[in-house]
């Protein structure tokens, strides 16, 4: 089953600094990877380097996840910056939700392998809300893996 979490794109660098007062308000797991320590790294401008890729504050409750407002596609603007994120459990369940939510809406990212093992694609549904599918094929033969020696 899906895990559904938000997603928040933060202006002018501040997703480091929103992420760790939520983590002094809320407790948890601060996460954040840079855009300079990723595989984007070469495709961005200097002045992005130190900003914040992807961002997430883990608790036994729930995860935020979050990012510096990066994509030149959608400009930060207030009430745009929040999107729906489902992390799906197969290669079947992201296709399968994909396809449904996709109806009717308009598709930004297709559904495609990404650097970090996963597959992952965008889009904005007839309502006019954004969701970001996100399946990580590591994570899954990992816990297939787990699963099958439990059961030796």
């Amino acid at each position: 089953m899906a895990l559904l979490s938000p997603h928040i794109a933060f202006p002018n660098g501040t997703c480091r600094e929103a992420l760790s007062f939520y983590q002094s308000c809320l407790g948890g797991e601060l996460k954040l990877m840079r855009v300079g320590d990723s595989a984007m790294c070469d495709q961005m401008p200097a002045d992005a380097q130190d900003k914040i890729m992807h961002g997430t504050l883990t608790t036994g409750q729930f995860v935020l996840m979050a990012c510096d407002a990066l994509d030149p596609r959608s400009p930060y603007a207030p009430g745009n910056n929040i999107a729906m994120c489902l992390n799906c459990s197969s290669d079947e369940e992201i296709n399968t939700l994909y396809a449904a939510l996709s109806e009717g809406g308009t598709v930004v990212d297709p559904l495609n392998d990404m650097f970090w093992g996963g597959k992952f694609g965008t889009l904005i549904d007839r309502f006019g809300t954004e969701w970001m599918l996100n399946f990580d094929k590591a994570a899954s033969v990992a816990q297939l893996t787990f699963e099958r020696a439990e059961n030796l």
